[in-house]
């Protein structure tokens, strides 16, 4: 894999496409750095080798141009204390001043230019813009798998003008990597968790994975349009009824692949959707109409716990239940703690996806599993089997 290991980077004014899209609050402080901290070694690593580095990011969604509350130079302060360096800012992205400051620029020395998304040129992928960007450095870094699935300027078009000096830093590289190891050549048996509320927004996983792997274990809201489509009877349970042939569909063709696909046998049951509702153990097919499932049942967890323990390489995304709620979270919890337990015997394991990696982080079990994907919607995409812009730019 083509990363910044592979380049002489001495001498080098560094381009880094990096995801600094943190969250701040109304005093414009980070409340979540993690984004900062995981392009630092990638940072330090080109300083180190005797380059100079100039970051480029986008910060929300800015509507019309500037926006004070969008600007990167809030994130100075915090930035200049992890690098313990000082860092320059340019309050343009491609003006005078991102011009004069990259070229006055030295090895050691890190500049920031201002949100890119300031500029609509950006996410239309405007080959003019991205030839402006490029003039500012000597070689292209990827950095930013959270956005690798865009076709915007810094992400994939840049890189044309880069034709020899572009790499992808270390988060690229170690995503990448990690999901080849699920995607390319897994250590069987391969089993993947599905959870989460909707059938629509994992059709295409499914689909994709059917062939992949040895076992596809649903829960989630999602469990109730395959139950359905099964004729089951699920109650007021959240149910995707224009989805229910698709369902049948992955069913018939997990059987034809010989995947072992495992469905819920039984639910935590409620009378309304609220932490206070009445609840109680069901048949999760035959749920009675006021009912509605919010979480898989002990015989469930009992079951997939099994499946997981017995795996070689695991894949979760999105979580058992509403796990937000306390009365509804044991699904999903339980199902986190087996993946550690069965990471801990030796498994491969990979969680991705907003929830899950909420999960992972709720029961403070980051450290036990084998890798936390950052790039929710990326992530996604690539085990879609979708091409990513973003990396496909850097690899040809």
């Amino acid at each position: 894999m083509n990363t910044i290991d592979a380049f002489e980077l001495k001498n080098k004014k560094v381009l880094i496409r990096v995801d600094f899209n943190v969250p701040l609050n109304e005093q414009f402080e980070i409340t979540d750095p993690t984004r900062i901290n995981a392009a630092v070694p990638t940072i330090q690593k080109i300083l180190k080798e005797g380059g100079a580095v100039i970051l480029m990011s986008h910060l929300g969604r800015p509507k019309e141009g500037p926006e004070e509350k969008f600007s990167l130079k809030h994130l100075l302060p915090y930035l200049e204390e992890k690098l313990n360096t000082k860092v320059h800012f340019a309050d343009d992205c491609i003006g005078d001043s991102a011009i004069q400051l990259s070229s006055d620029l030295t090895n050691g020395e890190v500049l920031l230019l201002e949100n890119l998304r300031f500029y609509k040129e950006e996410t239309k992928g405007d080959v003019e813009f991205a030839k402006k960007l490029a003039s500012l450095g000597d070689m292209y870094v990827n950095d930013a798998f959270g956005t690798a699935h865009r076709a915007h300027a810094s992400t994939a078009i840049i890189a044309e003008f880069f034709p020899n000096d572009k790499a992808f830093g270390y988060i690229m590289g170690n995503e990448l990597e990690n999901i080849n190891k699920i995607l390319k050549e897994p250590q069987r048996p391969l089993t993947a968790i599905l959870g989460g509320a909707k059938v629509s927004g994992k059709i295409e996983i499914i689909n994709n994975l059917i062939d992949k792997v040895d076992n596809l274990i649903i829960g989630g809201g999602m469990m109730f349009t395959f139950i359905k489509a099964l004729g089951g009877k699920i109650g007021g349970s959240l149910v995707e009824n224009e989805l229910i042939n698709t369902a049948l569909e992955a069913i018939e063709k997990a059987k034809a692949s010989n995947v072992n696909i495992y469905l819920p046998i039984d639910a935590i049951v409620a009378n309304e959707f609220s932490n206070e509702a009445k609840t109680k153990l069901n048949s999760s097919y035959n749920i009675e109409d006021e009912w509605l499932g919010l979480d898989i049942g002990p015989e469930t967890i009992k079951k997939y716990e099994d499946v997981i323990l017995n795996s070689s390489s695991i894949l979760w995304n999105g979580p058992m239940g509403v796990f937000e709620m306390s009365n509804f979270e044991e699904g999903t919890k339980r199902i986190a703690l087996a993946v550690a337990k069965a990471t801990e015997k030796g498994a491969f394991s990979l969680i991705g996806g907003g929830d899950s990696v909420a999960a992972i982080n709720k029961y403070k079990l980051k450290d036990q599993v084998s890798y936390v994907s950052t790039g929710g919607g990326a992530m996604l995409e690539f085990i879609e089997g979708k091409e990513l812009p973003g990396v496909t730019a850097v690899e040809k």
